[in-house]
């Protein structure tokens, strides 16, 4: 065929084809055009996702650290300031509408609190010719308050508020009511004036402690009695002497259990009564609380009444509890102070419902504080000394009386006073503890609990965990890519990768499942066999690989190169099965037949059943896959030329992957393991059910742990949503992700690095 033939068929050809190929051109840039834009968009799409988590996170977290504020509401004259009715005490009730006020005159006034209007003015059913002498204020939750009178009697009265909604509209009835009867209550059998009173009542009796005749202390106990047959309580009256010729007793505090008193003198000296036997009261010891030019102004106890709360003329407020000393004798020791300014304190009120307080001085000055955060939340002023304070029952207003007998009414914004940095990540000394700890302990069935929010055993078990995990996981995955990917012949490679990365698809939880319930009882059962196998196991491979070495070459020749891996299947089978069968013989030779006894006595190491050690090797299993598969990839993906170039100038195969090829592949043996890093610290559900979940700070393998994600995964579903321990479970999650996320930054930093260094390999 001629030149132009050719030339003439092949316009022919272009003719034919040109518009097809046009049109599958066009088809192809509308493709790689969608491609293009589709792969930009998911990528925006991904970073746009997670910038919305932490800035959601950072959203519910940011009120945590938000200072309290106040808001003044109404100033007015004191109801009912008759003279001689100078306020013994101010009340609030939960809605903050109305208020009480007991006088010096038994009197209980009722009035609104926001403009001071009466209600009802009540006047209390003192004995004819009987004067009031002493004043006690009772327990905060109970409102109940008792007169100490001039003839050795007291009279208890509660405050009570009565709710109802009449015409769909809601309305408070306020009233007063007599829980052991209007008549006076005999506390003194010589009949002598009751100079103070400190008093408490339960469901199993009444305790009240009076100074009477100026010098001497007696507990009056009055024990409730309740009858079988009748519907009647009777009470069975003890008196005790408690001490003589006492002098100057300022303050006196008789907490809700009926247990301790405590007194505090004009010299500054607290003594601590035991009045458990109330018939046999033991002065435990008595300690001096502030300096010999200090004078105490006020004491009042803390919520929960653990603590008290002395304020003192320069205007320092101290929180002392009960602790146990060097020779485990209970002793006060002061905690903490805070610092309202130079002026002295006049009043302590603290909050019925949380481990705050409000204190004021005599500069007018009053400040918001919280002990366990040790926070000062907020200092304001009402201009002059202010001579009591009434804080509502939920902590969100209060009332303020001045010197010069006005009432000041607050708002009060204090949502989360609990969180600071030092409760979050220090150790706080909490109540009934011997020394400061990092405690994690966020619900309780009691309102007098003490919230212990501290994230350090949280991080702490974050970070255990995830070692013991990757201490077992990544020598497994890492050597066995580099032998999978370097030595195994590639057709049991091709049955032996796919079959590693098939356990990725097996799902954690039942993976935490079997963990929890078969192999923690199944290792605390055979703890030698455990350790035993860790030790023998590679002693055993390694003497059977140097016998190998040692038989004829004919013998050895007859496995193919690349499959030696299968002969040593039925060897770390015999090794195992030799190593857990010998673990009872061994525990009853070398641990007395009770390993975790020998542990407990003469190692002083607590086992516990779900601990690190289950926890590594379940999730190591767990992270094997991962860290495997991306390694094996990266090994595997070397260029042959490479290891080619280095056999040939001489090297041997271990030389050539050691200098060669591991180095090549650093970059993604690296990602392979901060893959894992990172999965093994989010994971949830095998920490969840495979440990303890207990929040201890011990790095022993044979305790548990509570992570971040397994604590949020536990408690955010029982938590009160916008409550404090609501946002601490999320700056626990902005935790986890800022650290998850600074951590990859800095491993892809690190791998930019090691591709740049290897890359001209």
């Amino acid at each position: 065929m001629s030149d132009s033939q050719l030339s003439n068929n092949n316009a022919s050809l272009f003719e034919t084809l040109g518009p097809e190929l046009a049109r599958r051109r066009r088809w192809r840039v509308v493709k790689d055009y969608i491609a293009k834009y589709s792969v930009g968009i998911g990528g925006v799409s991904v970073i746009l996702t997670i910038v919305l988590i932490f800035f959601y996170l950072l959203y519910v977290v940011l009120p945590l650290f938000y200072s309290a504020s106040t808001e003044s509401v109404a100033d007015y004259p004191v109801p009912a300031n008759d003279p001689g009715a100078n306020t013994r005490l101010l009340a609030l009730e939960e809605q903050n509408e109305i208020a009480v006020r007991f006088t010096a005159d038994a009197r209980g006034v009722f009035f609104q609190a926001t403009s001071g209007e009466i209600i009802n003015d009540i006047a209390l059913p003192l004995p004819k010719g009987v004067s009031v002498t002493s004043f006690a204020r009772g327990n905060g939750p109970t409102d109940l308050v008792a007169y100490g009178l001039s003839d050795g009697r007291a009279l208890l009265v509660k405050h009570k508020y009565t709710l109802s909604y009449p015409n769909d509209q809601r309305l408070i009835t306020p009233s007063i009511v007599y829980p052991l009867g209007k008549d006076a209550i005999e506390v003194d059998d010589y009949g002598r004036p009751i100079t103070q009173l400190a008093f408490r009542d339960d469901e199993e009796g009444t305790s009240l402690v009076a100074l009477v005749g100026g010098n001497e202390l007696i507990l009056t106990h009055l024990a409730k009695e309740e009858s079988l047959l009748e519907d009647e309580i009777s009470f069975e009256r003890t008196v005790t002497t408690i001490a003589d010729n006492l002098k100057s007793v300022k303050f006196m505090l008789l907490d809700k259990e009926q247990r301790n008193l405590y007194l505090a003198d004009a010299e500054n000296n607290v003594s601590h009564y035991d009045i458990s036997d109330k018939q046999a009261v033991e002065l435990l010891y008595r300690i001096p609380v502030a300096k010999s030019n200090v004078r105490i102004t006020a004491m009042t106890f803390l919520s929960g009444e653990l603590s008290l709360l002395i304020g003192t003329s320069v205007g320092q407020i101290s929180q002392w509890f009960v602790v146990k000393d060097h020779f485990n004798k209970q002793k006060l020791y002061q905690v903490r102070s805070f610092e309202l300014g130079d002026s002295a304190i006049t009043a302590i009120a603290q909050e019925q419902r949380r481990k705050g307080f409000v204190a004021a001085d005599e500069r007018g000055d009053f400040g918001f504080f919280h002990t366990t955060a040790e926070r000062k939340l907020l200092i304001a002023s009402v201009g002059k000394a202010v001579a009591d304070i009434a804080l509502s029952p939920r902590g969100n207003a209060m009332l303020i009386q001045d010197q010069s007998g006005n009432l000041h009414f607050w708002k009060i914004h204090n949502e989360h006073p609990e969180v600071s940095w030092s409760s979050l990540w220090s150790k706080v000394w909490y109540e009934s503890y011997e020394e400061p700890q990092y405690v994690w302990q966020s619900s309780s069935a009691s309102n007098d609990f003490e919230p212990k929010l501290s994230l350090t055993p949280l991080v702490f078990g974050t970070l255990k965990g995830a070692f013991y995990a990757m201490l077992f996981a990544v020598p497994l995955a890492i050597l066995g890519a580099i032998y999978t990917a370097y030595f195994m012949a590639p057709k049991m490679r091709r049955m032996v990768k796919p079959s590693i990365e098939t356990m990725e698809a097996l799902p954690t939880v039942i993976l935490g499942f079997l963990a929890g319930l078969w192999f923690a009882p199944y290792v605390e059962d055979n703890l030698p066999g455990i350790f035993s196998l860790l030790l023998i196991m590679p002693i055993g491979v390694l003497l059977f690989a140097y016998g190998w070495q040692c038989l004829p070459r004919r013998i050895r020749q007859l496995v193919p190169d690349g499959w030696f891996a299968a002969i040593l299947v039925p060897v770390i089978i015999l090794i195992a099965w030799f190593s857990l069968s010998m673990s009872h013989p061994l525990e009853l030779w070398l641990f007395d037949g009770d390993t975790r006894r020998w542990l407990s006595v003469s190692m002083g190491i607590d086992f516990d059943q779900r601990n690190a050690l289950v926890v590594g090797f379940a999730m190591g299993f767990a992270v094997i896959p991962t860290i495997f598969s991306i390694a094996e990839d990266a090994i595997f993906s070397v260029p042959k030329h490479l290891s080619f170039g280095s056999l040939a100038l001489g090297a041997t195969p271990w030389q050539t992957l050691v200098h060669v090829v591991l180095l090549t592949a650093s970059p993604g043996i690296f990602s392979a393991v901060m893959i894992g890093l990172g999965r093994a610290v989010g994971e949830t559900m095998i920490v969840l059910m495979a440990t303890g979940n207990t929040p201890v700070m011990d790095f022993s393998v044979f305790q548990g742990m509570r992570t971040l994600a397994a604590n949020i995964a536990v408690e955010v579903p029982e938590s009160e949503v916008d409550s404090t321990h609501y946002r601490v479970l999320f700056l626990a999650a902005l935790v986890l992700f800022l650290f998850t996320f600074l951590f990859n930054t800095l491993a892809e930093i690190v791998r930019q690095r090691l591709r740049e260094k290897y890359s001209s390999l």
